[in-house]
């Protein structure tokens, strides 16, 4: 009778704490890009300034960015340079930037986390980042229109990517990462971004080669052509195929980035367990596997509906790994209905070769349903809309935040710049609303 009680009491309180999970207000993200806003955030009232805002607001985490696509810190760092110039504004070393929100945070009951663009060593435009210093040898080298060239000679490319298959590229982005979790015991969780390879078309270095070859056990006889091929039409237009050995290579690609995955969140958990550690990701899975990224559970299996994925491709992905997943819903598309309408006018699908289900991924509320679906509940998945790409559409904006949110279990936003600019800030305030109802009881 006591054991039969006991049983009872345990589920009674089980569901009521999952009674209380389901009305607790979702997670709000909002991120500071480090380059955006830097000369804003030069200056600690103004930070203050913004957190007391976004409390205000409902918000209940911050994501700063501390490691900019030039592979610079906006922190004294002991391994990479300081960030201390953009665009004619200067700090000084011992500005504590992320120390200053962590304060701010931290007083208000706010989460504070550091978002570092790992693979990342460069920007283009500006011929800046350590790419163009004394590690232009770890460069993605990009076969490209037939020819394998440096990324730093691709100005139609801001990023400068390093090779995320170099061990000495790995070694050195992990170090930077624990630095970090000594630097900010505080922190409350580390925000990766940019943990990819530049695209289809890299890394095809010797280096990858011969990392590729140790992988698979077999000399790849035409490189890089048993793996990508480019060829021109009579009109001069360049365009890649698949070689014979390109799932593979997709498949090696991915398991780089997950042992990457798999060796940081050791070291960085070893340093601080309480860190928690996220991963933001484009949500556009089909066409994710161009950067060498699966972001799924490993309980999804995408050979079932991908025909670019080997039986082993699954192996590859490290949602389990994440106590925190922003996917990009980084679509003006807000919801299914809009793609059959989009799709109506123009005669076909988003994507060439994709069924209708698929092409629903281009909207964010097929692309919250499908990244729910692949992450198979390992990990929360917070909707993360781009402000930028709504223009001047504010009604548009709004319902996209709304469906972000409706649709998954937290919302980020990128950039706050973006809403200052444009002063939305009633705007968000009503999509949060509509989008998590529970806020407004």
């Amino acid at each position: 009778m006591k054991r039969l009680f006991l049983l009872c009491l345990a589920a009674a309180l089980a569901a009521v704490a999952c009674a209380k999970r389901q009305q607790e207000p979702k997670p709000l993200y909002m991120w500071f890009d480090c380059e955006a806003n830097y000369a804003r955030l030069s200056h600690p009232d103004s930070i203050r300034h913004y957190v007391s805002r976004l409390h205000d607001m409902g918000f209940t985490d911050l994501v700063v960015d501390v490691k900019s696509i030039m592979g610079e810190t906006l922190y004294k760092s002991d391994i990479a340079p300081y960030m201390g110039e953009w665009e004619g504004v200067t700090r000084p070393e011992d500005y504590d930037m992320l120390g200053h929100f962590i304060e701010e945070g931290h007083k208000r009951g706010m989460r504070v986390h550091g978002s570092l663009n790992v693979f990342a060593g460069g920007h283009n435009y500006f011929d800046r980042g350590i790419i163009y210093g004394e590690h232009a040898d770890w460069q993605s080298q990009v076969y490209t229109e037939g020819r394998i060239v440096p990324i730093s000679r691709i100005k139609s490319n801001y990023n400068g990517m390093l090779n995320p298959a170099n061990p000495e590229v790995r070694e050195y982005e992990l170090a930077i990462l624990r630095e970090f979790a000594e630097k900010y015991p505080d922190a409350d969780g580390i925000i990766f971004d940019r943990v990819r390879f530049d695209n289809i078309t890299s890394d095809f270095s010797q280096l990858s080669k011969e990392a590729f070859e140790a992988y698979t056990g077999e000399p790849v006889a035409d490189f890089p052509g048993d793996i990508l091929r480019w060829s021109q039409d009579a009109e001069g237009t360049w365009s890649w195929s698949q070689g014979p050995l390109f799932r593979k290579w997709i498949e090696w690609r991915a398991s780089v980035i997950k042992q990457f995955v798999v060796e940081a969140r050791r070291q960085l958990k070893a340093i601080n367990p309480r860190l928690l550690i996220g991963d933001y990701t484009g949500a556009w899975y089909p066409t994710y596997y161009y950067v060498g990224v699966n972001w799924a559970s490993e309980r999804f299996d995408p050979a079932q509906y991908f025909d670019w994925a080997t039986p082993e491709y699954k192996r590859t992905g490290y949602a389990e790994l994440l106590d925190i997943y922003m996917t990009g819903l980084y679509y003006t598309l807000v919801t299914k209905a809009e793609v059959d309408e989009a799709n109506e006018a123009v005669g076909q699908r988003t994507e060439a070769g994709m069924t209708d289900e698929q092409s629903y991924w281009y909207c964010i509320e097929g692309g919250a349903e499908w990244a729910k679906k692949i992450t198979a509940g390992a990990v929360p998945v917070t909707g993360s809309i781009y402000v930028d790409q709504y223009g001047d559409d504010a009604e548009r904006f709004t319902r996209a935040v709304a469906q972000a949110l409706r649709d998954t279990d937290g919302l980020m936003l990128f950039d706050i710049v973006h809403i200052i600019d444009r002063g939305w800030w009633s705007e968000l305030e009503a999509g949060i609303a509509a989008g998590d109802p529970s806020r407004n009881d």
